[in-house]
């Protein structure tokens, strides 16, 4: 029998509170979303005032004030030529949507073989059937096995594991764009219709930041051959790495960008694909056909939200906050744990910070999967009222641990210390007792 979990009643801030009046400490964000703190009456407010005067109009029927004001307001801070939005409910169906974009857009420039789609190995990018055959991460694909195998994989840019058969993993990025050169031309010409891929993983490999040549070396690859770059920035947007979004860090633009989290904050169900315009202008123009929708995309009081958390992140200075945090958590953590012999590494950009577990440092062998290490810190965490993201698999699909942080931009400076601290503590109990060498060589 599975112990029912806390109910949560209210939340300010970076904390959250339970019927029992116990506290937690949200390092996690929820599921690293909530950027701007919980408890904002004032997004509240917007969305109440949305929700009296419209709260649904249909997409195919109407636009809305607020979703025309959203469109224009954030255009001047995604890395995306001339970009236009549309709206859903989250990141699963913005990722379905940008699939479906990609192929109207070829279809649309008579060019209808180009069907492959390749993403990578060791990536997430939903939970709806075209978005978990993308995602690259086994535990999450094996349950549904019969039902995926459209898309193709190519190895994941993750240093930390580089060259470990078993990880997919490559850690040059030269390496890493003349592999995805080299599965393009073998897909054969002109059959490739996009790449896609987070610009620094998030829950599955904790944080893993790809080396600096990497993305513009990816860029160039798509652009080549006639591919589309579609960048997942689900985790990595508004100012969660510390620039507006993930691929700011590089100077690249994507054809298409894929958005949800902290879009809204957490406040309301939200996300968008935004494409370049010259996406835009072939999938509308006369004879094309986008053929798509679902019944709550292009919400006002979404759109409302969105727009506020906006406002707020700008007035705010959240994104610099994110960094400057970012770099302070980073700081704590290696105080405490670069010695630890558990800890393989700490690594990430921004408020977006990972830990990963080891069985042995000097041969980065994981524990087994049956020793639940990660499970172990979460519990040993939560008991001490700090929440904290968890990862599992990361190292061969099946053994791996690994913890992600992402606390709200407006996380104090005490509570940074507190995280750092409790979450040492939890590490210290979690592998107390375990041996230094509990699982075979990967």
């Amino acid at each position: 029998m599975v112990d029912a979990p806390p109910v949560a009643i209210s939340a300010s801030g970076s904390t959250i509170r339970d019927s029992a009046g116990r506290e937690y400490l949200d390092a996690a964000g929820g599921a690293i979303v909530v950027n701007v703190g919980h408890g904002r009456t004032e997004i509240a407010a917007i969305m109440a005032g949305q929700a009296g005067r419209l709260a649904y109009a249909h997409g195919s029927t109407f636009t809305t004030e607020p979703l025309e004001a959203y469109a224009t307001e954030i255009a001047a801070v995604l890395p995306v030529a001339d970009p236009a939005i549309y709206p859903v409910s989250g990141g699963s169906e913005a990722m379905e949507t940008a699939l479906k974009l990609v192929r109207a857009y070829h279809l649309a420039r008579g060019e209808p073989d180009r069907e492959v789609v390749i993403a990578r190995h060791g990536s997430y990018h939903g939970n709806t059937l075209g978005a978990l055959d993308l995602s690259g991460r086994p535990p999450l694909r094996r349950p549904y096995a019969p039902w995926l195998g459209r898309f193709r994989h190519v190895s994941a840019a993750y240093p930390f594991r580089a060259g470990e058969v078993s990880a997919n993993a490559l850690g040059d990025g030269s390496a890493l764009a003349a592999e995805l050169d080299a599965a393009i031309t073998e897909a054969g010409p002109g059959r490739v219709a996009a790449f896609v891929a987070e610009p620094i993983v998030g829950a599955t490999l904790a944080a893993a930041v790809p080396p600096d040549d990497y993305w513009p070396a990816i860029a160039e690859v798509c652009s080549r051959h006639g591919v589309l770059l579609v960048a997942d920035e689900v985790m990595t947007g508004f100012g969660r790495t510390g620039r507006w979004f993930g691929l700011d860090h590089w100077g690249v633009r994507p054809d298409l960008l894929v958005a949800a989290k902290g879009a809204t904050s957490g406040y309301w169900p939200f996300g968008f694909v935004a494409a370049a315009g010259s996406v835009f202008e072939a999938v509308t123009a006369p004879g094309a056909g986008f053929v798509h929708g679902f019944t709550y995309s292009h919400s006002p009081v979404g759109a409302a939200v969105a727009r506020e958390v906006l406002r707020i992140l700008h007035d705010e200075d959240l994104v610099a906050a994110s960094a400057s945090k970012g770099g302070r958590l980073l700081e704590l953590l290696h105080e405490r744990l670069d010695d630890h012999e558990r800890v393989g590494e700490i690594r990430g950009r921004g408020l977006m910070v990972g830990l990963e577990l080891v069985a042995d440092r000097s041969t980065r062998r994981p524990y087994p999967r049956a020793a639940k290490v990660t499970e172990a810190i979460v519990l040993a965490a939560r008991g001490r009222g700090l929440l904290v993201y968890s990862g599992t698999g990361n190292a061969n699909g099946t053994d791996g641990d690994t913890i992600l942080l992402g606390p709200p931009f407006i996380v104090t400076d005490e509570e940074l210390v507190r995280i750092a601290d409790v979450l040492t503590e939890a590490v210290a109990e979690a592998v107390h007792g375990l041996p230094v060498a509990a699982s075979p060589a990967v």
